[in-house]
């Protein structure tokens, strides 16, 4: 569980549903995936969880082991925590039909293409859809960094034992040890995402 040095804030409404939503509340047991659970399972067909919009900071010296993951990207592309090293990294859980995903998806364009000369590396990791579908949404918005093809959870398995996503969107920063610096949970804004990988970047 989160423990030191947290910075929280709160936001409205973030989106989670299908097979995404499943894997994170199968994989995760924290009091606030315990309300998601409850309203997933309220039976009013939203097809949307109500999030607290938190932003969680890590202090360097609370932050777990790195992040050990190996994925497929929707281009076929094997990625493994290797990768990771040296590098701030940026992983953004979404789905297609998440409207707070569409929502910020030129903002998280915008900070790809704003910190990529200072080596930050973004992925999105994709819990539910198809290789035309989400080729589909990276047109829509224009985004140029790749995402995992992670219908299978391995990815989210990865993070889920070191800081729960829990719910869809989540955004974690990862510092250059490849260990989860911050993490946004729903919908992120613009400025205050900057300001977490400003500050894993500057460590």
């Amino acid at each position: 569980m989160e423990t030191t040095n947290v910075r929280v804030t709160r936001r409205g409404l973030l989106a989670a549903g299908g097979a995404g939503l499943a894997a994170v509340l199968g994989l995760t047991g924290c009091a606030q995936e315990d309300d998601l659970a409850k309203q997933a399972k309220a039976g009013d067909n939203k097809n949307y969880v109500a999030g607290d919009g938190s932003v969680t900071e890590f202090a360097a010296a609370d932050r777990k082991k790195p992040v050990d993951l190996k994925g497929t990207l929707f281009d076929g592309t094997t990625v493994t925590a290797a990768q990771f090293q040296g590098k701030v990294t940026v992983l953004n859980f979404w789905f297609a039909a998440c409207a707070p995903c569409r929502v910020e998806a030129p903002s998280l364009e915008a900070l790809h293409q704003e910190f990529k000369d200072q080596g930050v590396q973004f992925y999105g990791v994709n819990l539910r859809d198809e290789k035309a579908t989400a080729d589909a949404f990276d047109k829509t918005f224009n985004l140029t960094y790749p995402s995992f093809n992670d219908k299978d959870g391995a990815v989210l398995l990865a993070v889920s034992g070191l800081v729960p996503p829990g719910a869809v969107p989540t955004t974690l920063v990862l510092d250059k040890q490849g260990r989860v610096a911050s993490r946004v949970l729903g919908e992120i804004e613009k400025g205050t995402l900057k300001s977490l990988i400003a500050a894993a970047v500057a460590e």
